[in-house]
């Protein structure tokens, strides 16, 4: 991404339009915020990556424009008894190498996916395994009444066999350990589109695939997608045309955007939840405090979330455009209660007071990391979130880099306070972010319990509610669950993000849901 912020835009598209001609196709120019982690959908749990790769890759089933469960690569399924699920597969698919996709495809896959080192187990919580029956059909088997599955399998893509074998990628990748291999630089799916040539951090060229299974309700012949870290250059490349589209729109440009007759801006917020997390081990990463973890003091944790001005946070970075919460959950989401929803008063005064009764009154310092290319405006939060925790004492070492640098600190731990968003997809249920934020790390269960934090009686709830068949009793678990961390103050939510997506004159329709993803198979061009 450096490298972009010492290209201009003119020399982007000058090397765009040498390379393709526009005249004779439909070419869709998306400038993003940030590339793709990798082309291994499989490599990290980031939302981002698997929206673009799901234009090149696909599960058995799919969310549908009004994000209910539907048939992609299977195109029926029944319960067989409590623990198997029988899905008949769609025939007469083919890979974009020409190979035709089978059952031995479907298995490999999810071997794959459910490998200990995959960074995506925990999409799959209650896999225990999966078998051909023939080359069409394949049971999975799941610990007993499970009611999610469909849920997860939205974002299980399916490779090839014998693409994995020939390029000896069976096993998965990790972009968070640097493991990578040879899906993470090259694709091979089902999807309606293609990739043909990919540079990271400069460009990535989708073509359409003409022998797509479905029925194309686009009319886009090459998608050029192109990160632009900066929010300035990708503001000026949209109104001066040399991108028809950007899923990150800088909430400071919307008036502007809106000022545009070329220009046309969806706004609203999306399902994501943005929260600060705590290091709850027994030691803290870097702080004068070394004898032991403030953070694992309620009264430290408290006087953290009183000293944050939510409403100032709301008006000045987020340009009013957020939605403030409580709840670690959005209110379309299953398992939200009004309830869950209310915040601690924001008090810096009982802030002090609480700091001085834990033992600190004179505050102190801590490692706090966040990311420049993640979350909406994050960067802007963090300053401006340090900047009212040093006013009651606290000392935030802020440290912030990319996505890139920052996702390994994560997933070992090197934190004290750190920053988290969960939009709860694919599940779109809350039982997405207990499963695999708020319980203990064990077996696919607490994959993204990066503080070490442990609730043993919030973990018993969760593990009910994932083998609740009754809708309104499995709910009331995951209600209960979120109540408990809520009370315990084991995360600091901030808000809904907003999502802010801007097209050009060139394009004549996009479809845009709450899971804030670019479907590119929906949208027409003029």
């Amino acid at each position: 991404m450096k490298s972009l912020l010492r290209t201009s835009v003119a020399a982007v598209v000058a090397l765009t339009l040498t390379t393709f001609s526009a005249a004779a196709e439909n070419v869709l120019k998306w400038g993003a915020q940030r590339d793709v982690v990798s082309l291994d959908p499989y490599s990290y749990g980031d939302t981002f990556t698997i929206a673009v790769l799901n234009h090149v890759y696909e599960g058995l089933v799919r969310y549908d424009e009004k994000l209910q469960i539907a048939p992609a690569l299977a195109t029926s399924w029944e319960v067989v008894s409590p623990t198997v699920w029988r899905f008949h597969l769609r025939e007469g698919v083919k890979f974009h190498n020409g190979a035709p996709f089978t059952a031995d495809d479907v298995i490999a896959s999810l071997t794959r996916v459910s490998d200990p080192a995959s960074p995506l187990r925990g999409n799959l919580p209650a896999y225990k395994g999966a078998t051909k029956i023939d080359d069409h059909t394949v049971e999975i088997n799941t610990t007993p009444n499970y009611p999610l599955l469909l849920n997860d399998l939205t974002n299980i893509v399916i490779f090839d066999k014998e693409w994995l074998v020939a390029n000896h990628a069976e096993a998965p990748t990790d972009v968070g350990k640097g493991v990578e291999g040879y899906a993470t630089s090259h694709a091979n799916g089902t999807g309606p589109f293609k990739i043909v040539s990919r540079k990271p951090d400069a460009e990535t060229v989708f073509e359409v695939n003409k022998d797509w299974w479905d029925k194309p309700k686009h009319n886009i012949d090459k998608i050029i997608f192109t990160p632009i870290a900066s929010s300035a250059t990708r503001v000026a490349a949209l109104l001066s045309g040399e991108i028809d589209f950007t899923n990150s729109a800088p909430l400071q440009d919307i008036p502007r955007l809106q000022a545009s007759p070329d220009i046309k801006v969806l706004a609203s917020n999306e399902l994501r939840t943005v929260f600060f997390l705590f290091n709850r081990t027994d030691k803290t990463i870097a702080s004068d405090v070394t004898d032991k973890n403030p953070m694992n003091d309620i009264k430290v944790r408290q006087a953290m979330y009183q000293s944050i001005d939510i409403d100032a946070l709301q008006k000045k970075v987020m340009r009013g455009l957020s939605r403030n919460t409580g709840s670690l959950i959005a209110p379309a989401i299953p398992g939200y209660v009004d309830a869950l929803d209310s915040r601690l008063p924001y008090d810096p005064d009982a802030a002090k007071k609480l700091l001085a009764e834990a033992g600190y009154p004179n505050g102190f310092s801590f490692s706090f990391v966040c990311e420049n290319d993640g979350y909406v405006n994050e960067e802007e939060i963090c300053q401006a979130v340090s900047s009212m925790w040093a006013r009651v004492g606290l000392k935030a070492n802020l440290d912030v880099a990319p996505t890139s640098l920052q996702t390994a600190k994560f997933e070992s731990g090197k934190f004290d306070v750190g920053i988290l968003g969960w939009a709860n997809e694919p599940m779109i249920d809350s039982f997405s972010i207990l499963v695999q934020v708020v319980h203990s790390k064990v077996g696919t269960s607490g994959v993204f319990n990066w503080g070490g934090w442990k609730y043993p009686d919030v973990d018993a709830l969760i593990d009910s509610a994932g083998k609740e068949l009754d809708r309104e009793k499995r709910l009331g678990f995951q209600t209960q669950a979120l109540t408990k961390v809520k009370d315990d103050i084991a995360f600091l939510p901030l808000h809904q993000q907003p999502m802010a997506w801007a097209m050009g004159p060139k394009i004549a329709s996009v479809v845009q849901l709450t899971d804030n993803k670019p479907r590119f198979w929906l949208t027409k061009m003029k």
